[in-house]
């Protein structure tokens, strides 16, 4: 077993092991509820609205993002990071609470079988899970690299995406029984797993307590809910960050419609379109567990962080030419797993590990503006591509040229990011508020354009 845990992630203590371990079983649950919420989120809102306005309720989610960014963003100067969880997660369990009810009301439920844009729930659906995947997702990366270095990281996130498709398996598993459990009763379910996030935060930092200690580190000053956004404009790393972080969800999400599109032709009710989406979510977790379980922490390890940023956007491109020679739902259905699998087993733990040189105002509100506010904004961007094109039939012909060129500029944030990070690294550097300083907070006098 000790061959077996070393090839797969690297030489983990067994105090490394206990934390990555506790932290992989919160992200089961953040990922798994987020998983089950998402075929819920696009059969309802198809049933409830209409599928033509689907690219439209992503551009309405940046409106709700906005002033949920700012309030996140003063919560992290006056609350412990740990209660941010507390906070976010009673409030969305509750939302849930009440949704299964709501959905039974003879006419603003699903007995209402004319699907209208004037239908306020479907809507407030769409944004409140939107939403729920970019905040939680976020503030639990944010929470991790806080406490967590580099080398570390790159053993432990591996463990942690890992275990975490074990929820997202299941959670998509769970809705494709929507036929028989019904979507009230999959509501209920998705409050019980939002409530569980708190509860294993909690007893993380009972057995950890040094990694939820401040409201806001000592050697920082209080700053303002705008910190974020003007660390992101002034710093040349954390903009290469923004571009691999919201670069390939415009590619993914003009993908992810035409996809969405056929799907919604083929499965013509809430229930046959949910339990479909739901397949589609098992197949792509069942192919990112296998990925995460030997490919993780070892492409990591063994060909370094620019192999693996740089691998995606190439992985993606493959993927857009595929569907633009053969455009139908399978094909679609395959390229979506394909790109989906990759982000999620190997981008994405590499694009958490650039916070790790940075200070908390950087990891918790220039993150937070980046993962919420840029990625909602980019989404927006891939659905304005996708609405601007009034004949959805020219979508396959137009598509690869926009995403192709998306991908070039993609490919070079890549390379700058991943040399930029290991000089930080080599140099035992971070990214604060006044540009580069050394390991222990103190300011090397350079601007932060610089950075």
């Amino acid at each position: 077993m000790q061959k077996i845990k070393r090839a797969l992630w690297g030489d983990l203590s067994r105090a490394e092991a206990e934390k990555f371990t506790l932290l992989a079983l919160t992200f089961l649950f953040v990922i798994g509820t987020y998983w089950l919420m998402r075929p819920l989120k696009d059969g309802l809102f198809v049933s409830i609205v209409g599928r033509d306005y689907l690219p439209w309720a992503k551009i309405v989610s940046v409106l709700f993002i906005i002033p949920l960014v700012l309030v996140y963003a003063k919560l992290v100067n006056v609350v412990f990071k740990q209660r941010l969880f507390y906070i976010f997660c009673t409030i969305y369990a509750g939302f849930f609470i009440l949704l299964a009810f709501l959905l039974k009301a003879p006419e603003i439920g699903l007995d209402n079988t004319i699907a209208s844009p004037n239908r306020i729930l479907g809507w407030t659906i769409y944004v409140m899970i939107e939403s729920f995947g970019s905040l939680l997702v976020s503030l639990f990366w944010s929470f991790v690299a806080s406490s967590t270095e580099t080398e570390s990281a790159k053993k432990g996130y591996g463990l942690i995406i890992f275990a975490a498709q074990i929820g997202s398996i299941l959670g998509p598993g769970i809705a494709a029984t929507a036929m028989t459990l019904g979507i009230s009763n999959l509501s209920l379910i998705v409050a019980v797993g939002i409530l569980v996030v708190p509860l294993l935060i909690f007893f993380f930092i009972r057995r950890f307590p040094a990694a939820g200690e401040f409201k806001q580190d000592q050697e920082e000053k209080k700053t303002g809910i705008f910190e974020g956004l003007r660390l992101l404009l002034t710093n040349s790393y954390l903009l290469g960050v923004l571009g691999i972080s919201t670069l390939y969800e415009v590619v993914g999400t003009i993908l992810d419609l035409q996809f969405k599109y056929m799907s919604a032709e083929h499965f013509t009710n809430p229930e046959s379109l949910t339990a479909f989406l739901g397949q589609y979510g098992m197949a792509t977790n069942g192919v990112t567990f296998l990925l995460a379980l030997f490919g993780t922490s070892y492409f990591i390890r063994n060909f370094g962080l620019m192999f693996c940023l740089v691998g995606y956007p190439v992985c993606t491109a493959i993927a857009v030419l595929a569907v633009f020679i053969t455009p139908n739902l399978w094909m679609f259905f395959c390229a979506m797993i394909f790109v989906k699998a990759i982000s999620y087993a190997l981008n994405n733990p590499c694009k958490e590990i650039m916070y790790i040189p940075t200070s908390k105002d950087v990891k918790f509100k220039a993150k937070s503006v980046i993962d919420m506010f840029g990625a909602r904004c980019a989404k927006a961007s891939g659905s304005a591509i996708t609405a601007s094109l009034a004949n959805v039939a020219n979508l396959p012909a137009i598509a690869p040229v926009i995403s192709l060129s998306i991908i070039g500029v993609w490919v070079f944030a890549a390379v700058f990011v991943a040399k930029r990070n290991q000089e930080l690294i080599d140099k035992k550097l971070k990214i604060g508020a006044q540009g580069i300083e050394g390991a222990a907070g103190s300011n090397l006098s350079v601007h932060p354009a610089q950075a």
